[in-house]
């Protein structure tokens, strides 16, 4: 894959967005609990510090088993690495880095933050981000001269697969279409399964069994508090296994990952995804390299006469290269104050039954069942947390900085950079149309035609009003009228708002919706 076929552009004035050298091989690593995988070193014996911040967990309470995939994580490393790494357990960074004599180096960190406090520290060499296809740079050479609303996904991702020549024939795209995701649309499976051997699950270890009696001390202790269930341990900690688990994949998975991508199951939590996003997101697979198995795999299908799927390997890797590539530029490119953007002036609180992952306090079956996911995995797929979380949030009008915080917190593979624009922009709309061209709000016809979920439900998607009216579909109509005025300039949004117009019981719908609030009782 090309190493900067884009372009390269020169440092922006804040200090965070500089370019920074690619490689300092004579220093001793410093790799955060993002950068675990080997493509973070610049030779398999460099030196490395690995740090441990019990601050971390004081200052956020974070789901119990991300918490634990993050320690276990760090310390596989540690453990792989033996002699060649220094692991220190401190109170913070700055202890840490205090005990440290020499220089060191360290690839950019992925928050603001982050990147601010390596800058400041004397005898640390900020190398540039890595764990991403397309380079910072080379994105700020596409971005250059486009407006915010103009950063399209969907142009990007065109880019960047001509730039790195990935799922191409030629000048054009493998099939002859950019982008299949019209065929990935397919709703849940009448019955409650997708046909695919159930995932490849690591199995935990002593490190495993340290780390949860240390988590265990740590909250009885009152020095950390968690929300969530905890383990088994679902997701890899080690390259090792994100090897077993993307083998798995692109062996059992990959073939039906397509047609279902947004379908939701009560029953198949995993349905035909990869799961890789928490490994890609610990920095324990190279998403260059996941991108070019995925692709080798395709073509050796079609070598061998049975082809896989184009539109469940072109889905995929639109997920790897396109959207998480685009999601993370988005961070950098869109500034620090992009995180406050709230432009449906949504204030409400994360409701308490939210906070505490308090599933049973949900009358809602479709809620109350993702609320459950999210409590035991600390994981759903991208179509609940849409869907169903963000759509709750953005109907209900709850604070979209606060919602931000919230999916860092619970998801395993939450991240700051993860979650601002994904949050903020697509799911919340709080940027006013910069990542979405209309807010992604839904009635329950939605739910009950992408799920499972309405069937057993005490609620009816069909209905607005009256005690068994559907939280979603009566919040959609309510969310709005509220919301009308901000709107009304939306072109997209002339349809759905002239709809109001022919709903008599809409007075009725707005007064219910305001009683109900945020509890969904």
């Amino acid at each position: 894959m090309a190493a900067g076929g884009v372009g390269y552009l020169p440092g922006s004035g804040d200090p965070a967005l500089a370019d920074f050298p690619a490689q300092a091989p004579d220093t001793r690593r410093w790799c955060f609990a993002d950068q675990l995988g080997p493509h973070f070193l610049d030779a398999p014996d460099q030196p490395v510090l690995l740090v441990e911040s019990r601050g971390v967990f004081r200052r956020r309470r974070f789901h119990r088993q991300k918490a634990h995939l993050l320690l276990s994580a760090l310390r596989h490393r540690a453990a792989e690495l033996g002699d060649q790494a220094i692991s220190l357990q401190t109170d913070s960074y700055a202890e840490a880095l205090d005990r440290v004599r020499e220089p060191l180096s360290v690839c950019a960190p992925t928050t603001w933050p982050a990147r601010d406090f390596v800058l400041r520290r004397p005898g640390v060499t900020v190398l540039e981000a890595r764990g991403f296809v397309t380079r910072q740079a080379d994105f700020r050479r596409w971005a250059e001269g486009r407006s915010r609303q103009r950063l399209l996904m969907d142009d990007f991702y065109r880019v960047a697969r001509r730039v790195h020549d990935v799922l191409m024939d030629g000048a054009e795209p493998a099939g002859g279409t950019w982008n299949l995701d019209h065929e990935n649309r397919e709703p849940a499976p009448a019955d409650g399964r997708v046909d695919v051997p159930p995932p490849w699950l690591p199995v935990e270890d002593e490190i495993d069994e340290q780390v949860r009696a240390d988590l265990d001390r740590w909250a009885a202790d009152g020095d950390v508090a968690f929300v969530g269930d905890d383990g088994p341990r679902l997701f890899p900690v080690t390259h090792a296994e994100t090897e077993e688990r993307l083998q798995d994949f692109l062996t059992h998975r990959l073939h039906a990952f397509g047609p279902h991508e947004d379908a939701m199951l009560a029953g198949d939590p995993w349905l035909a995804h990869s799961m890789l996003s928490a490994s890609l997101n610990l920095g324990l697979a190279d998403p260059a390299d996941v991108v070019a198995r995925a692709e080798q795999a395709y073509r050796d299908s079609v070598a061998a006469g049975d082809p896989l799927p184009l539109n469940s390997v072109e889905g995929f890797v639109r997920q790897v290269m396109g959207w998480r590539d685009w999601i993370w530029h988005l961070y950098w490119q869109l500034g620090r104050d992009y995180r406050h953007g709230n432009a449906l002036a949504a204030h409400e609180e994360v409701p308490p039954w939210l906070g505490d992952l308090d599933a049973e306090a949900v009358g809602a079956n479709c809620l109350s069942s993702v609320v459950r996911d999210v409590r035991e995995r600390g994981w759903v797929h991208h179509i609940p947390r849409l869907m169903v979380l963000g759509n709750y949030a953005l109907q209900r009008g709850i604070e979209p900085l606060a919602m931000t915080d919230w999916f860092h917190r619970v998801f395993v593979d939450g991240y700051d950079w993860v979650m601002v624009a994904n949050v903020v922009g697509m799911s919340q709309h709080a940027d006013g149309g910069v990542l979405a061209t209309k807010p992604y709000a839904a009635g329950g016809a939605y739910i009950n035609r992408m799920s499972d979920y309405c069937g057993s439900c005490r609620y009816d998607p069909k209905k607005r009003l009256g005690a068994d009216a559907c939280p979603f579909t009566a919040g959609y109509w309510a969310f709005l009228e509220r919301n009308r005025e901000r709107l009304a300039e939306n072109r997209r949004m002339r349809q759905p708002l002239s709809g109001l117009g022919r709903l008599k019981d809409l007075d009725a719908v707005v007064e219910q919706e305001r009683d109900r609030g945020t509890d969904p009782r």
